[in-house]
């Protein structure tokens, strides 16, 4: 998961108060491996002591500043070592902000500081196999996800601009049940997942939906029509356009 930029006109603050509060309540982490997995997708490890015996749950975010504490970036780890003190996240580049400029131009070694684990998307009572809708930048979560129970069913259905990059993000991480569903100016491409719900729900599955402020209200009301209780949907969107600070 990747947010859009945070904080407004916050981002303006003094930068004694941005380094207060980056001293205060913020990990420091180093770049400790950078895998290039696809074209705007990179694999970024960070590392540090602080981020050691650190409880992490699938769902949940981490904050990244992007030269101020008041200018973040959220993402989803896809995993996290507590032991080690290594969490990994999947960054995809969809934009030209800061965010996008900070991922691509990490290098290893470079430090960043960053504020989390913590409550992101809750999925911990969804029952039965799982279907995660979203987009690009619900690619980790569904890696987390399938990772998380190896015995659990978890497809994916996603939404996508560029459907040979994320095809390759995707087998790079080793997710196997996907389907990727190419962005049309129409925006035909959610009917058609819209779609894939009726079956999904006669066979039982719980519904995550993440990725796209529009896709997962449309879907949720798909999903609502098609009488699925609310206690089998987790839902959060994570950027919309034009919007900052969703997530």
């Amino acid at each position: 998961m990747t947010s859009p930029d945070m904080g407004g006109a916050l981002a303006k603050a003094p930068g004694r108060l941005s380094q207060a509060i980056t001293r205060l309540f913020m990990r420091a982490a180093t770049v400790a491996a950078i895998n290039d997995v696809a074209d705007r997708f990179r694999l970024v490890t960070l590392q540090d002591d602080s981020l050691a015996r650190v409880a992490w749950t699938p769902g949940q975010k981490v904050q990244i500043t992007m030269g101020s504490a008041f200018v973040a970036r959220s993402y989803t780890p896809i995993d996290w070592d507590a032991q080690r003190g290594r969490g990994r996240i999947l960054g995809y580049a969809h934009g030209d902000g800061p965010g996008s400029a900070w991922l691509l131009g990490l290098r290893v070694g470079d430090g960043c500081n960053l504020f989390g684990p913590r409550r992101s998307l809750d999925v911990a009572g969804l029952r039965g196999p799982l279907a995660v809708f979203g987009d690009e930048t619900s690619i980790g979560l569904g890696y987390a996800l399938a990772q998380a129970d190896q015995t659990r069913s978890v497809a994916c259905y996603f939404e996508v601009s560029d459907e040979v990059s994320t095809g390759q993000a995707v087998t790079a991480l080793g997710i196997g049940r996907v389907r990727l569903f190419a962005r049309r100016s129409d925006e035909t491409q959610i009917a058609r997942m819209e779609a894939e719900l009726p079956g999904l729900a006669e066979a039982g599955a719980s519904f995550v939906l993440t990725g796209k402020a529009g896709t997962v209200q449309r879907l949720r009301q798909a999903l609502k029509r098609h009488q699925v209780a609310a206690n089998r949907i987790a839902a959060k969107a994570y950027w919309a356009p034009g919007k900052t600070g969703l997530d």
